[in-house]
C-alpha cells in the first residue's frame, strides 16, 4: 500500500513542478536575461563588479591560496608534528562555521561595506600572529581561531551586496564571475606561495602578502555605499 500511494505521489508532484502558474510565467517572460556576452559586458561596466570581484579575488589568494595550503607546511616548518599541525587546522575549519553564521547575522543589521572592509582588516593582521609563531603551540592556535573567524565570513556578506548592488536578476552570474575570481586568487596564491619558500627558504613574503593584500581588499570594498535589495513585486 505504502509503494503504491508513493507511485500516484510521484506524477502528481512532477505535474505540480512541470506547470507554473500563469503568474510565474509573465514574471519570468518579464525578467529573461539576455545572452551572456552582453551580460558580462553590461557587469564588466559596473565599477560594483570590479570593487566586489578584486577584493574576492584577494580574498581567495589570502585563504584558500596561502593558508588552506600552506598552513600544515608551515607547521611542519617550525617544528610541529603533523598531528597538532592537523588540529590547529581542524580548529581554524571549526571556528570558520560560527564566523560565517556571525558575519551572516551582522550583514543584516549593519553597515555592510564597513563590515566587509573589517574582516579583511582584521584578516590582515591575523598574518602578524601566524609570523610570530616560533616554536609556540599555542601563538599556532591563538592564530586558528583569528583566522577562521575572519575566514570565509566574507562570503554571506560578499552574496549579499552583489544582490543588493547588481541586481537579483543577475546574482546568479555576478556571483559565478566572482566565485570565479576567488579560485583563481587562491590558485595564484598556492603557487606563489610554494615558489617564494622555495626561492627564500622561508614564509615570511608568503605571510607578508597576505598582510597587505588583505588591506587591499579592505580598501576596495570600503567606499561601497549601502543600498538596500529592491522589493519585490506581487
Amino acid at each position: 500500500m505504502l509503494a503504491a500511494g508513493c507511485l500516484l505521489v510521484v506524477p502528481v508532484l512532477w505535474k505540480l513542478l512541470d506547470r507554473p502558474s500563469e503568474v510565474n510565467k509573465a514574471a519570468n517572460a518579464q525578467s529573461q536575461p539576455g545572452d551572456i556576452g552582453t551580460e558580462v559586458g553590461e557587469l564588466l561596466r559596473r565599477p560594483v563588479f570590479h570593487a566586489l570581484f578584486w577584493s574576492f579575488f584577494l580574498c581567495g589568494y589570502t585563504t584558500t591560496g596561502i593558508i588552506e595550503t600552506h598552513l600544515i607546511p608551515y607547521s611542519a616548518f617550525c617544528g610541529f608534528p603533523p598531528l597538532p599541525s592537523a588540529t590547529a587546522y581542524g580548529v581554524l575549519s571549526a571556528v570558520n562555521f560560527g564566523g560565517m553564521i556571525l558575519s551572516g547575522w551582522l550583514a543584516d543589521r549593519v553597515h555592510r561595506p564597513t563590515l566587509l572592509a573589517s574582516i579583511y582588516f582584521l584578516r590582515g593582521l591575523t598574518f602578524l600572529i601566524l609570523m610570530n609563531v616560533g616554536a609556540s603551540y599555542e601563538t599556532l592556535l591563538l592564530f586558528a581561531v583569528a583566522f577562521g573567524i575572519v575566514d570565509y565570513s566574507t562570503v554571506p556578506i560578499t552574496a549579499s551586496l552583489v544582490a543588493s548592488h547588481l541586481g537579483i536578476e543577475r546574482m546568479g552570474l555576478a556571483a559565478g564571475l566572482i566565485s570565479a575570481g576567488h579560485a583563481v586568487g587562491g590558485s595564484l596564491g598556492a603557487f606563489l606561495g610554494g615558489y617564494l619558500f622555495d626561492a627564500t627558504a622561508s614564509y615570511g613574503l608568503v605571510w607578508s602578502s597576505g598582510v597587505w593584500l588583505a588591506f587591499a581588499a579592505a580598501v576596495l570594498v570600503l567606499p561601497l555605499g549601502e543600498r538596500q535589495a529592491e522589493p519585490k513585486t506581487a
